[in-house]
C-alpha cells in the first residue's frame, strides 16, 4: 500500500523488452530498498527483483504492461517513486495500492501564477469513481479532483507537486497511468451485492 506521496523522481535506465514482459531498470536514491519490497513507480506496485546502491531493477509481468503505460518507458525517461508505506506512519494523501484502473491522456494544461490546472480523460472504466472533492492516483500521485465533466475530470497542481513530481512536465497528449479511490470501489462492490 501506498499513500500517493511520491517521495522522488527516478530515471530510467533500461527497459529491456522480452517476449510477454520486460525488466525495467531504475536509478533512485532509495538504500533501504531490498529483493521482495514494493516500489510505486508512476503508480504501478513493482516488486523489487535486484537492489544496489542507486539501482533498483523490477520485473514486469504481460497485465502490468497491458493495463499501465509503463510499457512505453525508455532510457532517460523520470518516473515517480514512492515506497510502501510503514504501518504507524502517516498517511498524507489517500490509501493508494498500486493497481492501475486504466491510462487517459491529459488533455488540457492552463498555467496559474503558482499553480496549474490540468485536465484528463476520464475512462468509462473509472469515471463513476471520480467525484469532486475526491481522490484519485495520477501516475501514483495522490491528487483532489476538482472539477468533473462527461468524459474528464480536473486536478490542481500546487508548486510542489509541480517541482516534485512528472505532472510538472506533463504535457497535453501526454499517457498517465490512474487508479480510482479504492474506498469508492469497495462500497460499490458492497452496495452492488
Amino acid at each position: 500500500m501506498f499513500t500517493g506521496i511520491i517521495e522522488e523522481l527516478g530515471e530510467v535506465v533500461r527497459m529491456e523488452r522480452h517476449t510477454d514482459n520486460a525488466e525495467l531498470t531504475i536509478s533512485a536514491s532509495f538504500d533501504d530498498v531490498s529483493p521482495g519490497d514494493s516500489v510505486s513507480v508512476n503508480g504501478v506496485c513493482l516488486t523489487a527483483t535486484t537492489s544496489r546502491p542507486g539501482v533498483l531493477t523490477f520485473d514486469v509481468i504481460p497485465e502490468t504492461l497491458k493495463r499501465s503505460a509503463i510499457a512505453d518507458l525508455k532510457p532517460k525517461d523520470l518516473v515517480n517513486l514512492e515506497r510502501a508505506v510503514q504501518a504507524g506512519a502517516r498517511l498524507g494523501g489517500h490509501i493508494v495500492q498500486g493497481h492501475v484502473d486504466d491510462i487517459a491522456a491529459i488533455l488540457s494544461r492552463l498555467p496559474g501564477t503558482d499553480w496549474d490546472q490540468v485536465r484528463i480523460s476520464a475512462p468509462e472504466s473509472i469515471s463513476r469513481y471520480v467525484v469532486e472533492k475526491g481522490s484519485v492516483a495520477v501516475d501514483g500521485i495522490s491528487l483532489t479532483v476538482s472539477a468533473t465533466g462527461q468524459g474528464w475530470f480536473e486536478v490542481c497542481l500546487i508548486p510542489e507537486t509541480l517541482s516534485r513530481t512528472t505532472l510538472g512536465f506533463r504535457q497535453p497528449g501526454d499517457v498517465v497511468n490512474l487508479e480510482a479511490d479504492v474506498i469508492a470501489k469497495y462500497v460499490e462492490g458492497l452496495v452492488s451485492r
